[in-house]
This record gives C-alpha cells, structure tokens and sequence, in this order.
C-alpha cells in the first residue's frame, strides 16, 4: 500500500499552467535598430505595426519534459512511502521484584524436595525460584537480597537469565548474618521508583524475624502501599523455633494485609511451587499490545526519474541543434 505524508502537495501541480495563463509575460528593453523609411515599407506591406517582442517557441518535446518533470517534483514532494503489514508487539505491562532472605537461617537443612531428602533451605527455594523466574518472559524483574542489609542485585530488566544466573551466584550470609525485612521493602521502593508501570508486584520471602532493619517492616509496607506496590510474603522455616531463627509469621501476614497481597507458608519444595502458581492466578500478567506498519520512502524514485528526463531532454535538444547547425 502506498501513501503520501504530504497529500496536500499535489495542489500545486496546476501552479505552471496557472502562471502561464494569468501572470503577464517577462518584459525587457533591449537596443532597436532605426529602419529608415518605416512607414513606407509597413504601408506597401499592408501591416500593421505593433510593440516589438520576441516569442522563445517550445518544441513539444520540451513542453512533455517540463511537465513530467514537474509531476514527478510534486510527487517527490509529497513523500510517497510504502506501507508493509502491520506488526503488532506486546511487552509487560508488570514490574516484579523478588526479595530473597539470604541470612544465616538460610542455610539450615530442613526443606524438603519430592523425594523427601532435606535440602538447604536456600538451595530449595532457589530451585523453585529458578523455574517460576525462566517463566517471566516478557515480565520485567529485578532481584533483592538481604540478611543484615538489603542490596540490589539486579535491576528492573526483562533478561530473566541475567536474574537466574545472580540467583545461582548467591550463597547463604552473603548480606550478613541477620534479617532486615523493613530495608528489603524499602529498597523494593526505591527501585520502583525507576518504574512507570501501574502494577508493580514484590514476591518477599523470608524465614526470620526483623532484627537488623533501620524501617520498621509494618511502615515500610504503608510506604509501599502509598507507592502502589503490592506486596506478597512468603514464609519458609519453623514458626515455633526462638530468637531469630523463628519466622515472624504475624508480621509477614500483616505486611501482605496492608498492601492488598497475600501471605503464604511454605514448609518444602512442592509447597513452595504451588505458592508461586497461586501468586500468578491472583496477580496475572497484564501485557500491553503495540501495533506498527514498517514504512519505506519512495521520494527517491520519482527524483532520480526527473533528473533522466531533465538530462535525457537536454541531451536530445543539443543533438538537434547540432544536426541542424551541420546542415
């Protein structure tokens, strides 16, 4: 399909005929030569005498050339371009960040895999994590870690493999010893803040209790919640272990509460799964589809068959006025 940007250019294709018709023709003054006896030669003649004017006559070869030549300029003008098939890409319309609790806990042996052998606890979360990561193309992620302190890993990037080869790098008190849930949160903040996507989700996974975070947990998820951010908490570990080693289940639940997401348990491998395909019937990626027809400029084409009939005619009016000066 072709179309032209600038229709409105073809109205000046009468602009020559309309120059020619109305504008008056160029005068100049130029030296006469004084005939004696003029009227005498213009009377026997039977003449009548008039202003003088010498009139430039036009072959039709020139008339045809000048007026291809001045269609093609038009249309060259109105930049013709070549439309092709519409093609239609869609991207996420969802910014996803996973916060995953790397303190020393981590590290102790009671998750189970489907054939019941323990496992560490992070080794079986990465697992999961893994194959719920490599099925986010076209999703937007980034990766937080924390023990003592919260660091980010990656950034929001639609390169998942990026994501799981930081995942499979990070080992256990990497980020220190102990459990900063309320820094992880607000590191998830700020690194929406890079985002103008509407749905932003934070997968949080933790087996502690908050004892090393500058933010409390609670105000970091009202924080969140004023951000937009939807947060969903998971809990791995034993509940009713003591000190730091026992997950804060209230909290979690309450963090996911305040931010309209939702709190899951994970006590191994197969439970850790399901959580995430539950994660993806309450919060489904939203995409957004983008339509576009590849365009290809023509103009080129009636200006380089302009210049051949400009010269083609050039070349053709010289040869003829050749001939006729050896004749």
């Amino acid at each position: 399909m072709i179309s032209f940007v600038f229709p409105w250019a073809f109205l000046a294709l009468p602009l020559p005929w309309l120059i020619w018709r109305f504008v008056p023709a160029h005068k100049e003054t130029v030296p006469a030569i004084r005939f004696p006896f003029f009227r005498q030669v213009i009377s026997e003649a039977q003449l009548t005498p008039a202003k003088g004017a010498v009139i430039m006559r036009r072959s039709w070869l020139q008339v045809i050339a000048a007026s291809l030549i001045w269609i093609l300029l038009v249309i060259a003008i109105s930049q013709p371009e070549r439309l092709g098939a519409p093609i239609e890409t869609s991207k996420s319309a969802r910014d996803l960040i996973l916060a995953i609790d790397i303190s020393g806990s981590m590290d102790t042996r009671d998750f189970t895999d489907a054939s019941n052998e323990n496992l560490q606890r992070l080794a079986g979360v990465r697992d999961v994590v893994r194959a719920f990561v490599e099925g986010r193309e076209g999703d937007r992620m980034a990766l937080i870690v924390f023990g003592s302190k919260a660091y980010l890993q990656s950034p929001l990037t639609e390169d998942t493999g990026t994501i799981v080869e930081l995942l499979d790098q990070t080992e256990v008190g990497m980020a220190g010893p102990h459990t900063a849930i309320g820094d992880a949160i607000g590191l998830s903040i700020r690194t929406f803040e890079a985002s103008e996507i509407e749905q932003r989700l934070l997968i949080l996974l933790s087996d502690g209790a908050d004892t090393a975070s500058r933010m409390s947990p609670l105000n970091a998820a009202e924080i969140a919640r004023g951000a937009g951010v939807e947060i969903f908490t998971i809990a791995v570990g034993d509940p009713d272990a003591t000190g730091e080693n026992r997950v804060d289940v209230a909290a979690l639940q309450d963090i996911a509460n305040r931010t309209a997401g939702s709190y899951f348990f994970a006590a191994d491998q197969a439970a850790l799964d399901e959580i995430y395909a539950r994660i993806d019937e309450l919060a489904p990626r939203l995409t957004e589809t983008q339509s576009f027809r590849p365009r290809q400029t023509l103009h080129h084409i009636p200006l380089i068959l302009a210049m051949f009939i400009g010269i083609g005619t050039v070349a053709q009016l010289q040869l003829a006025s050749h001939r006729k000066m050896r004749a």
